[in-house]
């Protein structure tokens, strides 16, 4: 929905309350006008009600307001007596329209001196409940945000099974553009799998101010820009309908490249306008490489400190003859995990290596002495030093028609990649048949315009143009598990009203994958409770000054209330 049809839908708000409640302003004492007139009649309701005015900004914040609705009905037609269960389910399961049948239908006199607090235990509870999640549900939208890393695309600075918190303020808390959803969950309800938001309406974008922009190695948190709904929740008829934006996957990766960069990647290297990217020190980047040993890699010579690597890949063995055979190729070019390093060298993207069933359908074979394994530069160094290695290869993949923008005559792959130019907001490029790939999504999907190329010639909201000005700024988002990460070089840009916030702290942490709790509850990291995300150095661990903090606040408690008592 545009702003005008907003302000639309706002006024007919405004005549719908007018209409419900004018003559119970006037019994309350107040003026039939005051019905009528936007937000300062909210003000004058809750002094009807007896409730603080704060109320009414409540009422104006989206996903919130849809839960303290329901509580205004409430207090409203118990103001005016009608203060039994029956009623507040007929107010509530009417969207608030049996305030109408009260207004004309009843001769119900206002009650200024009700009580305020709940009349039974059960209501008592409700309303504790109601309030907390409220109070959540405004902390989780526009403050902060829990979220989990569900994979290893920031092993070493980010482990599976952390838990952040993501800041909304840092870059400014986005004002939730698909306001009818469950409150405190994302694109699924619990347990059921079903959507949990109605996909209209739709508010404009807009975001409240930072106080900080997105910095080049900032770990961002963002919605995935390429997630659609093709196959979710029953719907195969094959056409591409997309998520809303706050509704897309949470992913979260490293920005190597800001507004404005021009970015390359050269054997797994980001280099920005020409110069090596420098990451933090917290930061480790990692790469496959292959492990030649002397002797057959077995559990009993299998380097002692890689026993708790996960991600390792076999390596199979392909005849050339077969190899050659086009066939084969495509089965590899169409296989979503499998990426041929060489004609003797198989690489997988999911760790655990090849299922045997197609190993044995591409007539391939295991080499014992080989294997391949995820390692930072300088683990790298310490396995060449191995008694048993006769070599560590770093692992450059060959040319990936997957990668962004799909141009196979790039010759780009996952470790060389670019020169490409990240847009910024203001900026304007000059438009060309050739260029037009890399910045299509943009135009069409991110900026909302029509796009056709006839020829040579494109089209712009049906205006033949050769140039184009972005409408905002755009990031380059990387793992940097630089050989398992699907990140922008294969999605491209991340628009900046996908951004969700900065993770700032890990306030838990567990190996996600143990079989049962019990086994989990073992495999906590306490060295990693309550660290920070970003900064330099060894992590430090604020648990005990947490726990301290908690002990005295509870000691300061017990002591004030034998206080009260003598």
């Amino acid at each position: 929905m545009t702003f005008t049809e907003w302000f639309l839908f706002f006024s007919a708000i405004q005549v719908i309350h007018f209409l419900g409640t004018w003559k119970l302003y006037i019994k309350a004492g107040r003026k039939a006008w005051e019905a009528a007139i936007p937000i300062y009649n909210g003000i004058v309701l809750m002094k009807i009600i007896n409730r603080p005015k704060w109320w009414v900004v409540l009422l104006f914040v989206p996903v919130v307001n849809l839960l303290m609705f329901p509580v205004i009905w409430i207090e409203t037609i118990r103001s005016f007596g009608f203060g039994a269960k029956k009623h507040s389910f007929l107010v509530i399961a009417t969207l608030g329209l049996y305030i109408f049948y009260i207004n004309y239908a009843t001769d119900t006199n206002y009650r200024e001196d009700r009580s305020l607090s709940p009349q039974s235990e059960l209501g008592e509870w409700v309303s504790s409940i109601a309030f907390a999640i409220i109070a959540a549900t405004l902390v989780h939208t526009y403050f902060m945000q829990p979220f989990t890393i569900p994979t290893s695309s920031l092993e070493k600075t980010l482990l599976v099974g952390d838990y952040l918190f993501v800041s909304k303020f840092h870059y400014g808390a986005r004002i939730p553009m698909t306001p009818i959803s469950a409150p405190m969950v994302h694109d699924s309800l619990p347990y059921t799998g079903n959507k949990s938001y109605l996909k209209k309406p739709q508010l404009p974008y807009m975001r409240l101010p930072g106080f900080q922009k997105i910095k080049r190695n900032d770990i961002v948190c963002f919605n995935w820009p390429a997630d659609s709904l093709k196959t979710m929740w029953g719907d195969n008829s094959g056409k591409f309908t997309y998520k809303p934006v706050d509704k897309k996957t949470n992913y979260v990766k490293r920005c190597v490249g800001i507004a404005g960069d021009t970015l390359a990647i050269k054997e797994g290297y980001v280099y920005i306008d020409g110069k090596k990217n420098d990451l933090p020190d917290r930061a480790k980047l990692q790469f496959y490489y292959t492990y030649t040993s002397k002797e057959p890699i077995t559990n009993i010579n299998y380097p002692d400190f890689l026993r708790n690597h996960n991600e390792r890949t076999l390596v199979y063995k392909i005849s050339t003859e077969y190899w050659n055979d086009q066939r084969v190729q495509k089965a590899f070019e169409e296989s979503a995990n499998l990426t041929a390093i060489s004609s003797d060298s198989l690489y997988t993207e999911v760790a655990g290596g090849v299922e045997q069933s197609l190993a044995q359908r591409l007539k391939m074979q295991q080499v014992d002495y080989k294997i391949n394994i995820n390692l930072t530069e300088e683990e790298a160094d310490q396995l060449r030093k191995y008694p048993l290695t006769v070599s560590v290869k770093k692992i450059i993949h060959a040319v990936d028609n997957k990668i962004f923008p799909h141009i196979k005559s790039n010759h780009w792959s996952q470790d060389n990649f670019g020169p490409i130019y990240i847009p910024e907001a203001g900026k304007t490029i000059e438009l060309t048949a050739k260029n037009i790939p890399y910045y299509e999504q943009i135009i069409k999907n991110y900026e909302n315009n029509s796009l056709e190329i006839i020829g040579e010639n494109i089209f712009i909201n049906g205006k033949n143009t050769s140039s184009y000005t972005f409408k905002q700024d755009y990031y380059w988002m990387m793992g940097d598990n630089r050989h398992n990460s699907l990140d922008a070089r294969y999605f491209g840009f991340t628009p900046f009203d996908h951004v969700l916030g900065k993770p700032v702290m890990v306030f838990f942490s567990w190996d996600p994958n143990a079989p049962n709790i019990f086994a989990k509850l073992k495999t906590i990291r306490w060295e990693r409770l309550l660290t920070t995300v970003g900064g330099s150095g060894k992590l430090v661990s604020y648990l005990k000054p947490f726990l301290l903090l908690v002990s005295l606040y509870w000691v300061f408690r017990l002591y004030r209330k034998k206080k009260k008592k003598k």
